[in-house]
């Protein structure tokens, strides 16, 4: 389901609402396929995160027709030589999962991250989620690592901007 008219921007602190909304919706669908009874951490977010995290992240929102649809946030983290971007509450509503804006959402962060000189971007996602992983790989991601720190198997997954090493530290406490 390709869909025209999708575009990205910079979120505003009046979109907190909608945001979290959509982090909302696509997160209980995570939440539900992991099978698990207690809530994701994004689940138990509120609208004045959202705030906090357009104040002191980057934030992207996906638009179709003039309404959020889907939305990313990413922070710049240091490293030893250079910085790393970590990617997290990457959403796109269900109803429109499947409609190029996860890729496109994800184009603009690599781009935004390479203008900042950011080596790679990291994300974490359950490595038994297998269309979310086969997404990222679509993406050039490759998992990296797993962890087990939240009660089931996460991977992380890296996105190499640049050739050569980079410092990964800061992003395994995520």
């Amino acid at each position: 389901m390709e869909l025209r008219g999708l575009y990205v921007r910079p979120a505003v602190e009046a979109d907190a609402e909608v945001i979290n909304e959509v982090t909302h919706n696509a997160f209980t669908k995570y939440q539900q396929d992991l099978g698990r009874s207690d809530k994701v951490s994004a689940l138990k977010e509120t609208a004045d995160d959202v705030r906090r995290d357009i104040a002191h992240k980057h934030v992207l929102v996906g638009m179709l027709d003039g309404r959020v649809i889907g939305s990313v946030r990413y922070e710049i983290l240091p490293g030893q030589d250079a910085p790393v971007a970590y990617l997290s509450r990457f959403g796109v509503l269900t109803e429109f999962q499947g409609s190029g804006l996860g890729g496109i959402l994800l184009k603009r962060v690599e781009d935004e991250c390479r203008a900042c000189g950011a080596r790679a971007i990291a994300l974490h996602t359950s490595s038994r989620m297998t269309y979310l992983v086969c997404f990222y790989y679509r993406n050039g991601y490759f998992i990296h690592s797993t962890s087990t720190d939240r009660g089931y198997i996460r991977a992380l997954l890296v996105r190499e901007l640049v050739d050569g090493d980079y410092d990964l530290t800061s992003v395994f406490a995520r």
